[in-house]
């Protein structure tokens, strides 16, 4: 359930950070089951899924150049 909240508040800052158009219009609530992470490139790992990573500790690092 933690992991789950981290991952939550992880994907919550980055789409207030600046975050697509398509996650912004999702509406995010607490407790509610994560959305799957989206992106246009994956560095040093294939694409991963919410149920893959389910029970392991999650780190999300946003960066971008600029």
């Amino acid at each position: 359930m933690r992991a789950r909240a981290l991952v939550v508040a992880a994907l919550v800052g980055a789409v207030v950070a600046g975050g697509a158009a398509a996650a912004a219009a999702q509406v995010l609530r607490i407790g509610a089951p994560a959305p799957e992470v989206a992106g246009e490139r994956w560095i040093n790992s294939e694409p991963l899924t919410l149920a893959g990573l389910r029970g392991r500790v999650v780190l999300v690092e946003f960066w971008t150049y600029g």
